[in-house]
């Protein structure tokens, strides 16, 4: 387990990337930062910028995934524990790009809640990317450019039984986002949240057996019964999907798109 450092500053080694597969390069010359970017969103995003021609800091619990992902994307990892937020008080980060990824899940009835676990969700997933962004601004208000872009959910913006922590936390991103949105408008920093509803990763795929558990119901029934039941479309949104959003409000073309809310849910809360 890493330790965030003081200050992380990352030189431009866009020259170095490896050229396949890359059409676009709309970030040149950026450095984007993703957290929990060895899997799920944060590993779609990794590889989106990258593809884009941004550098990319891979910030991930897991040391071996981080530096695979580095490696593939030709940038660099920080193994970080977001979760240790003392850490990251005295932190100052050189990045354009700072997308606030990480989370995990706990679903339980609110009596059952382990208060310490409650805590644990609030530091990693509200915490934590008030930390990260309060490092960021800086650097991008000395550019006159930056982006902010934090994975909320549509669990931001609606609630379910059983996920206290998760709906509190992405609750508070929100309202996070739109203040630094509101503070980096004269600076050239834009904040926005994209909510999607079920993605296909490790984090959604682990809730099964609790969703089962709390709900009564085989977990073969969770994902048609529960994960699905409030959207229109029926299936699991894909990580590139939300990948490709990311993509476009790192770009110059959302320059004037910032305090918003982009939900990728399918159809749930047009209800």
């Amino acid at each position: 387990m890493g330790e965030a450092r003081g200050e992380w500053r990352v030189a431009n080694r866009v020259g170095e990337r490896k050229a396949s597969g890359m059409t676009e390069q709309d970030l040149a010359g950026k450095r984007a930062l993703v957290t929990g970017g060895a899997s799920g969103i944060g590993l779609a995003c990794a590889r989106e910028f990258a593809r884009r021609g941004a550098f990319v800091i891979v910030a991930d619990l897991n040391e071996d995934a981080a530096t695979a992902v580095a490696a593939e994307v030709a940038g660099e990892p920080w193994v970080v524990d977001l979760s240790q937020t003392a850490d990251l008080d005295d932190l100052m980060l050189d990045v354009d790009i700072l997308v606030n990824n990480a989370g995990i899940q706990r679903v339980s009835s609110i009596p059952d809640f382990d208060p310490e676990t409650f805590r644990l969700l609030l530091r990693l997933m509200l915490e934590s990317p008030f930390l990260l962004i309060r490092a960021a601004l800086p650097a991008m208000y000395d550019r006159g450019w930056g982006r902010i872009i934090n994975i909320s959910s549509a669990h931001g913006l609606r609630a379910s039984s059983f996920k206290s922590a998760y709906v509190s936390a992405k609750h508070g991103l929100e309202g996070l986002s739109k203040v630094t949105a509101l503070e980096g408008a004269p600076h050239g920093v834009t904040s926005n949240c994209i909510n999607p509803a079920y993605v296909r990763t490790p984090l959604v795929e682990k809730q099964i057996t609790d969703q089962a558990a709390v709900h009564g119901i085989p977990e073969e029934e969770v994902v048609e019964r529960i994960m699905l039941t409030e959207t229109a479309i029926k299936r699991l949104i894909e990580p590139d999907e939300v990948a490709s959003l990311a993509g476009w409000l790192a770009s110059s073309h959302a320059g004037m798109v910032t305090g918003a809310s982009y939900t990728m849910d399918g159809g749930w809360t047009a209800r």
